[in-house]
């Protein structure tokens, strides 16, 4: 509980304000368009969603993805609704700014049936999903593994997940600066905790895009998984 409540501070008093600033500093206008490309890329791959599919961002602090991932989605899918689901409402709040449309509600990515429970009693969003994505979340969480069998809890049948996140690196500044749990992953690493809940599994390196820091960088890497 102080983990997670030091993870609420940390986002509420040093970076809910300025953290597209962040983002757009890390990644450029070109590689955050290049992210929401892939994601929404994933999410369009069989199984087809229906027309009016529920899809969730689990993590979606600020709504920069989020806000832009919808509006790429709504090309394809008009009917399609879209929800966010964070851990700080100070990120919400910023999120609900630019984007009434998209419904935002607390909750924790270990537990999200349980944060879907709880939000249900205010909120009119679905108990299940068809479809869930997460951008750079992951290395916030502590038990990744929770995560991804949290994600499997609130999907429907033939429902998809989609994880975009760091790859293995050595900036450990990132925990002062992000409030980061872990320093990237191995791809093998991931592959094999995402097979202990997911039938179908594809994980690869995302191309030509890098988190930047001091001089060195960081490659993403893409999770595409059904159930």
């Amino acid at each position: 509980m102080a983990t997670l409540l030091e993870a609420i501070e940390h986002f509420t008093q040093k970076e809910a304000e300025k953290r597209d600033k962040i983002l757009l500093s890390y990644f450029g206008e070109n590689g955050i368009n290049r992210i929401v490309n892939s994601i929404c890329d994933h999410l369009l791959l069989p199984p087809k969603l229906k027309g009016e599919a529920q899809i969730l961002d689990v993590g979606a602090g600020s709504g920069l993805f989020t806000v832009r991932i919808a509006r790429n989605l709504h090309k394809t899918l008009p009917k399609a609704s879209l929800y966010a689901m964070d851990i700080t409402p100070a990120m919400l709040q910023l999120l609900v700014k630019k984007n009434s449309n998209i419904i935002p509600f607390l909750g924790v990515a270990e537990n999200i049936a349980k944060s879907v429970k709880l939000a249900r009693k205010h909120l009119n969003i679905p108990a299940k999903f068809d479809a869930i994505y997460s951008t750079l979340m992951l290395h916030h969480c502590i038990n990744v593994e929770k995560v991804f069998q949290s994600m499997k809890n609130v999907l429907t049948p033939h429902g998809k997940a989609v994880i975009i996140d760091l790859c293995e690196h050595s900036f450990k500044e990132f925990k002062e600066d992000m409030g980061d749990v872990h320093l990237g992953f191995r791809l093998e690493q991931i592959e094999k905790d995402v097979k202990n809940f997911f039938t179908r599994v594809s994980i690869e390196k995302l191309p030509r895009i890098c988190c930047s820091s001091s001089g060195r960088s960081a490659e993403l890497f893409v999770a595409y998984v059904t159930t």
